[in-house]
């Protein structure tokens, strides 16, 4: 039997999170595989409690207008360990994985990490494929542009935006799944109409369980295991939320 059929990787039950927390899970899952030899993959699917608009490592200078919206409570900003423009969490579905020594080169790693997307959608006759625009170091909305770490369906709408981060070797990608973008919000917020809503038959209810079982079906070479946030994990997750959550006193300087 060979090694790779022996791996193990993990699913990754958890609720709702603030952004900070949810942020601060995925890197946790990441620094996990560089210090536990018992998993080489982790995966989670999650919503988010309360509207988040996620921006990119590199965003530094942040429009007014977000700003504005935050102190109007119409959402809440945190900042990714990833690199890529902003993401608005609502109405859609978040993914993140956690892989133990992909392939180095970057499109290939975004070739082989979102490969399980693409045949549960094209399970759904939902088929998507890669963006084709070159990647860049966005200043706005990540769903106006899609490269090869994106997903679009033949309309040309983006449906899953994804993003990377490196450690040691090891991969972070994570990704925004759009459902139904809130049409007025996403106009205030970005100044321009959202992608489509996704197909009726694509399933809202179910859609996470869904996920999660064609990634175990689709990674067949790992041994697979369903876990729980242990307590040690949230109060690790809990602890560090701190250094992804923003001030607005710190957008405005």
């Amino acid at each position: 039997m060979s090694q790779d059929l022996v791996q193990t990787a993990q699913i990754i039950n958890s609720s709702p999170f603030s952004g900070p927390a949810q942020m601060a899970c995925d890197a946790m899952m990441l620094e996990n595989l560089r210090r536990r030899t018992d998993i080489s993959m982790s995966v989670r699917l999650y919503k988010w409690k309360g509207i988040w608009l996620s921006i990119g490592y590199h965003q530094k200078k942040l429009p007014q207008k977000w700003i504005d919206l935050a102190k109007e409570k119409k959402l809440k900003i945190v900042r990714r360990p990833s690199g890529g423009g902003a993401v608005l969490h609502a109405g859609g579905i978040t993914y993140s994985l956690a892989w133990q020594s992909p392939p180095r080169k970057k499109r290939q790693a975004y070739v082989e990490a979102s490969q399980w997307l693409i045949e549960s959608f094209a399970a759904l006759n939902y088929p998507l494929r890669f963006g084709i625009q070159k990647s860049t170091h966005p200043t706005g909305n990540c769903f106006s542009s899609s490269s090869i770490a994106d997903l679009i369906d033949d309309q040309g709408n983006k449906r899953i935006g994804s993003a990377q981060y490196w450690q040691g070797g090891n991969l972070l990608q994570h990704g925004e799944i759009l459902l139904d973008p809130p049409i007025d919000l996403w106009r205030e917020v970005f100044n321009t109409d959202p992608p489509q809503a996704a197909p009726s038959y694509v399933p809202r209810n179910g859609l996470i369980d869904y996920l999660t079982k064609r990634c175990v079906t689709y990674w067949s070479r790992f041994n697979w295991i369903q876990s729980e946030l242990r307590e040690n994990e949230l109060d690790n997750i809990f602890r560090n939320s701190k250094s992804h959550f923003i001030k607005l006193s710190d957008l405005e300087k």
